[in-house]
């Protein structure tokens, strides 16, 4: 397995298969670059380099106590792409990784970016604050981060067999083998680093960040995302960006990468071509 180490020590796995433009994913909150599995094996397939790590804390990385916090994913981010020395490269977030790519790109320039995709991304601020009246109240984050410090395992289960796929809406078939793969890839990681991301995801406000960049931005929300929801996200990031494109899901929950895999990878596909 593939390693770099931090700059703090921290190990940090990482993939990286194929040859091509570099594609460049950040999985989203508590989970690992295994979420991105019909993203890497799709665009393997169409003949681009593909990369993806496990944020730290998280997946196979190192369980360490500090440093979960936005500016030291940013970073973990730009080491593993300066190891790698990938130009060119389109980076794609999901939920708490579109954060990341957009905190990587405003605080690490743009030199070695050609795009981003922000997919269900938690930009530009989820909390409720003056600023942000559409946000989300500090009390439902208090909330997930008191089930993450006492009863984990359980809402790791609870979680994916609901509101993140949608599987708690009428008509929707549950796919036990997607909800115990969240759970696995959740529960491969310390408590500690998603307690403490919990902060990180939803307090982090990325307004300044999106001002910053000038590449061509797809953002992607589902208009059912009961996770982020879309009205305070997907189209106020798009609308902060300089180069945005906003693509709206009928319908589509907050995990779409992976049960809407066909669609997203499609569209994901006709932006890099563009």
């Amino acid at each position: 397995m593939a390693y770099i180490t931090t700059p703090d020590g921290v190990e940090i796995f990482y993939k990286d298969w194929g040859s091509g433009q570099p594609i460049v994913f950040s999985h989203g909150w508590p989970l690992s670059s295994d979420d991105w599995d019909a993203q890497m094996m799709f665009f393997l397939q169409h003949g681009y380099r593909v990369v993806a790590h496990d944020r730290r804390g998280h997946g196979r990385s190192t369980q360490v106590a500090d440093g979960h916090d936005m500016d030291h994913y940013a970073d973990d981010l730009a080491a593993v792409v300066a190891h790698l020395d990938l130009q060119d490269a389109v980076h794609v977030g999901h939920s708490t990784g579109g954060g990341e790519v957009a905190h990587y790109i405003a605080r690490h320039g743009e030199s070695r970016v050609a795009k981003a995709v922000l997919i269900s991304a938690v930009p530009p601020i989820m909390v409720k604050t003056e600023s942000n009246p559409g946000g989300l109240p500090k009390e439902v984050f208090d909330g997930i981060q008191e089930q993450v410090a006492t009863r984990r395992s359980e809402f790791y289960r609870e979680l994916p067999a609901t509101a993140f796929y949608g599987f708690n809406r009428d008509g929707v078939e549950p796919s036990e083998a997607i909800i115990q793969n969240w759970w696995r890839q959740g529960m491969m990681g310390g408590a500690k680093a998603h307690y403490d991301g919990v902060v990180a995801f939803s307090q982090t406000d990325f307004t300044a960040d999106l001002q910053k960049i000038t590449v061509p931005v797809l953002v992607m929300h589902g208009d059912d995302d009961q996770v982020v929801p879309y009205a305070d996200s997907g189209p106020l990031s798009a609308k902060l960006v300089k180069n945005g494109t906003l693509k709206t899901y009928a319908g589509f929950p907050h995990g779409m990468p992976t049960t809407e895999a066909a669609t997203i990878n499609a569209d994901l596909l006709a932006f890099l071509q563009s």
